[in-house]
């Protein structure tokens, strides 16, 4: 079949030899994919920033398709039905599950003490093969995947398996209050919904910081936000106080993580020598300009590994820090029911539609923000 196939660091192609996935187990169902998107952390890995990333995996982690193929104790979806597959892969029984931290399932990725497995996130997730493919196997097919409501688009509903999920729960994590000035660092897919969604919970102002033109002024234009190019601000911390009397944000959310520009230092040790977790810029941003007693909010993906932040500045700040997976399965009633009602349109981030025979070119697109691009989304042959 056709699938992603990553040859190493800034070398993807689309390769017609990939195995078709099979039944590996009783509760796996095998999906046809109709779309799956590639995320700003796919980018992590294609480039070389995710530990144990091997060559010859399939990425992808936010898809939606129809279900070909059940094992015999699949008994909560069936043939045929068009299903979106949340990113975490969640056995729905396990202490953290019960908890509803479904990104933190303790059976899917025996591999790791932190996160769950996550499809096609490298073998610190669990090493599961992912979505950017015409097939891929869904394990605990019980849990995860969620029928498609007949009335909702296919573009919204591909977007419900990460996107959206993660910046809302970005918002939830802030726990804001009424009237309460949030502050976003990054203005990709994940900081554009979590700036969104910071108006669902009450804020009374927000603001979108990064350095990309075209991305301010479409968050602007979606999330109704103040925008501001931190390249054109002597220090980012310094205007965000200026801002706020003096006092700094109620709330400040990472959205941006491993790969944050805007400081050298950070650039060298977290982006070219790999000596941490990714670079921390925008999480010092966050921790340096939220008020005493404030939120952080992290989303943003760093890597396994020691990072440096802060720390003195968040214990005598008292600082909250709040950071997961976005929990998707826990999420999902709630956002599908946003959608149904307008409050939030997915489809609108969608920018790029490109066949899965061109993911090699997707990710170019994507990686070097051409095009004015800000989420594409792949098509398999096998979809239409």
């Amino acid at each position: 079949m056709l699938a992603m196939n990553f040859r190493g660091p800034f070398r993807v192609r689309a390769d017609r030899d990939k195995p078709y996935p099979e039944i590996e187990h009783p509760e796996d169902a095998i999906v046809r994919v109709l779309r799956s998107c590639i995320c700003g952390s796919d980018l992590h890995l294609y480039h070389g920033l995710v530990p144990d990333t091997r060559v010859g995996s399939t990425f992808g982690h936010e898809f939606i398709g129809e279900i070909v193929e059940v094992g015999s104790a699949v008994e909560k979806v069936k043939i045929g039905d068009k299903v979106m597959v949340p990113f975490n892969i969640a056995c729905g029984k396990c202490a953290f599950c019960r908890q509803e931290l479904y990104g933190n399932c303790h059976e899917s990725n025996p591999e790791s003490g932190a996160v769950g497995g996550i499809f096609g996130y490298s073998h610190t997730a669990g090493g599961y093969n992912g979505g950017q493919a015409e097939y891929v196997r869904v394990p605990y097919a019980n849990v995860g995947p969620t029928v498609i409501p007949e009335w909702m688009d296919p573009d919204d509903a591909v977007l419900l398996t990460d996107v959206v999920p993660t910046g809302y729960q970005a918002a939830e994590m802030g726990g804001i209050q009424e009237g309460d000035t949030v502050v976003v660092f990054g203005a990709g897919p994940i900081g554009i919904m979590a700036a969104k969604c910071a108006w669902l919970f009450g804020a009374g102002r927000v603001i979108v910081i990064d350095e990309l033109e075209y991305r301010l002024d479409f968050v602007k234009d979606y999330a109704q936000c103040e925008v501001y190019n931190f390249s054109e601000l002597e220090d980012p911390v310094g205007f965000i106080k200026k801002t706020t009397d003096s006092l700094g944000a109620d709330v400040c959310i990472d959205a941006v993580g491993a790969e944050a520009a805007g400081n050298t230092m950070n650039t060298l040790l977290g982006r070219k020598l790999l000596l941490q977790g990714g670079s921390t810029t925008a999480l010092h941003w966050a921790i340096n300009s939220v008020k005493k007693g404030g939120i952080v909010s992290i989303v943003g993906v760093y890597g396994p590994i020691d990072a440096l932040v802060p720390i003195g500045n968040v214990v005598n700040k008292g600082i909250t820090i709040r950071a997961n997976q976005a929990s998707v399965k826990r999420l999902l009633p709630r956002l599908i029911e946003h959608v149904r009602n307008g409050i939030i349109d997915p489809k609108a981030l969608i920018t790029h539609r490109v066949p899965l025979e061109e993911v090699g070119e997707a990710y170019h697109i994507f990686s070097r923000k051409l095009d004015n691009c800000i989420k594409p989304v792949l098509i398999p042959p096998s979809a239409s």
